[in-house]
Order: structure tokens, then sequence, then C-alpha cells
């Protein structure tokens, strides 16, 4: 089953707080929210609590994005460092919040090789696991393919991290790989990554994604910007109809500057059979 969402407060919430946000999902026949950390793990465990109340009250599935300040490839450690922190806060809170799943962009390249970049960045997460596992917090975590050509993030390098650590997944940024590649536009193409998620990781991550849509501009370099759905050439109905030939599962969440506009367009391009 594939629930549809928001990435943070819905647009037409009458407050901008988390828990006034729920409430609007559930108003408007979503199924779940990602709770955006953005500019910082700013939420109290007291509130984190409520949240998850009202949650399980408008069964809303909640997952985090952690703030967008990490990089744990930088070459000055206390960056590196603050960067994990980030992370292991997003998790400490998501989890009090409800949330499975914890989501952040993981590093750039910063003329570093790929190939020692990836082992940087696992070496980084492998500590963060350990650490979450030694204070009980059961998450995910969910690195998520980028769109700029400067960032790690590849749905390979993805993959590959979810393949040889526990308690990752991808989570999959659909336009992030179209804007970085300028391919990944069609239904072929959509079919091929799930396909190799499939292979790679199993059965059960199919079932179980964390995704990405908006419409979104982009150049050479790869992203600029996010658009609005139909304002862009992102061919989102062939994506659905990809998610319903393969039996997909878990959380889309819409990036889109309308939000709630798109998430809604998406849910019920979906219902209707996704057809193109």
């Amino acid at each position: 089953m594939l629930l549809f969402g928001t990435a943070g407060v819905p647009i037409s919430s009458k407050a901008r707080d988390t828990a006034s946000g729920i409430s609007r999902i559930g108003e408007l026949g979503l199924g779940c929210m990602e709770i955006e950390f953005v500019r910082g793990v700013k939420m109290g465990e007291g509130t984190a609590r409520e949240v998850r109340k009202i949650a399980e009250k408008e069964k809303v599935a909640l997952s985090v994005h952690a703030p967008y300040f990490i990089n744990l490839n930088s070459n000055e450690k206390e960056k590196a460092m603050a960067s994990a922190q980030r992370i292991k806060d997003s998790a400490r809170i998501g989890v009090l919040c409800g949330a499975g799943d914890i989501v952040f962009h993981t590093a750039y390249y910063q003329k570093n090789s790929k190939e020692r970049v990836y082992q940087v960045v696992k070496k980084q997460l492998n500590e963060i696991l350990e650490w979450l596992d030694a204070q009980k917090i059961d998450v995910c975590l969910r690195p998520e393919t980028t769109g700029r050509k400067t960032q790690f993030g590849t749905i390979e390098e993805i993959i590959n991290l979810s393949r040889e650590l526990k308690n990752v997944l991808p989570c999959v940024d659909f336009s992030h790989i179209h804007a970085r590649t300028r391919t990944y536009n069609s239904y072929e193409e959509f079919s091929e990554i799930l396909a190799k998620i499939e292979k790679e990781l199993g059965r059960e991550a199919l079932k179980n994604l964390q995704v990405h849509i908006s419409g979104i501009e982009y150049g050479h370099a790869g992203e600029k910007r996010h658009l609005n759905l139909r304002e862009s050439d992102f061919k989102y109905k062939e994506l659905l109809k990809a998610f319903r030939d393969f039996g997909a599962g878990g959380a889309v969440i819409c990036e889109s500057p309308n939000l709630e506009e798109d998430a809604l367009l998406l849910q019920e391009e979906y219902k209707k059979g996704g057809i193109l």
C-alpha cells in the first residue's frame, strides 16, 4: 500500500506547528507527513510525545527529514561530528514522534574520489547505527538520492549502502535522479530503478519505500529548484504506473511548492490507476 503526504506542514493548515499539520493531513484524506527538521532539531521530548498521540489518532504515518546542514565527508572534524549529531538528534526525537524513517542528505564529494567518499560515509553511518543501537532507538536511516552532481547520493551509492549496512534503506527522490541525470523520466527508466531495488535489497524494500516527488527545474549541474508537477517535465503519471505494476508500498512525500495540492493530485492519479 502506498501512502501520500507532504514534506512538512500543509500550506492550508490553520497553524504552522507539526501537530496542526498532522491534523490537516487527516482532514485532507492524505496518509503521511514528513516532519521537517531542516534548520535544526528544536522539538522537545514532550512535544514529540504529543505529536505521536495526534498521529496515531489521525492514522497518519510519520517520517523525519534531518537538518540540511549535514556533510559526513567534511574535511573539518568538528563539522563532520556535528553532522552525525544532527542525524542522532533527528532519530532521538523522531522515534518519540512515532517516526520510523529518518531521511537526510549525506555528504558532498569535495574533490575527493567517489570511492573514498563512499567509505567515509559508510564508516560514519556505521558509527551512528552503533550509537542508535546502544540507545535502543529503533529507526531506519534513509540516505536520500541527491539532485546535484557535487553531492554524494546516486541511486547506486544509496543502494550499496543499504545492502552493506543494517537498518539503512534508500529515500528515493525520483525528481532528484531526473535532475541529476537529465534522464530517468519514463516508465521504463522508473521501472529500472524499482527493479534494481527489488533485486539488490529484496521484495520487502520495494514494499517499504520512502519516496520524494516534485516538479523540478534543472541544468547541467543538476537540480535548481522545485516546481509544481504540472509546471514541470516530470512524468509523474508514468512513475505512478510503475509503482502499481511493481506492487510498491510505503510513503510518497510531495515536495512541490504547492505541497498538498500535488500530494492530492498524486493520490488521485494513483487511485485512478496511473493512466498515461
